[in-house]
């Protein structure tokens, strides 16, 4: 399967105030990053069992591990949970940056060092998770 045609058919699985939410936040990440490259992670290990929600990737980094081995990853994700929708801004040298920087400003949302956790679209502001989103990845 195509992954644009993964991705349409996750956001199509969702509920339909999520499902428009993940929609209108896929444009704007696409607006925003327009000849990026696509995932879609299915949530699934090697063997098939279910190890995490799945996620919609962004963009294109590379994750350096402690023995030097590296993998190729996206850059920001966006995934349902139980309770909304959380986007991830990877690459972040700084773990307390987002938090410190947006987690007052972006509305009710729970932001960590790499994850912006929120109910609906309408409870944060669009201009703060933008910016955020084209955050220099080393701050």
């Amino acid at each position: 399967m195509i992954i644009q045609d993964q991705i349409e058919e996750y956001i199509a699985s969702q509920s339909e105030s999520k499902r428009r939410d993940m929609q209108d936040l896929h444009h704007l990440i696409m607006d925003l990053m327009p000849e990026c490259r696509l995932w879609f992670l299915d949530g699934k290990d090697s063997e098939g069992k279910v190890v995490s929600n799945p996620n919609i990737g962004y963009g294109h980094h590379t994750i350096t591990y402690a023995d030097g081995s590296t993998k190729e990853f996206y850059q920001i994700g966006m995934s349902a949970n139980t309770t909304g929708i959380s986007v991830y801004i990877l690459g972040i040298d700084d773990k307390t940056y987002l938090s410190r920087v947006y987690g007052e400003k972006i509305g009710k949302a729970k932001v960590t060092g790499y994850c912006i956790k929120f109910k609906t679209l309408k409870d944060i502001n669009i201009e703060v998770l933008k910016t955020a989103l084209q955050l220099d990845r080393k701050p």
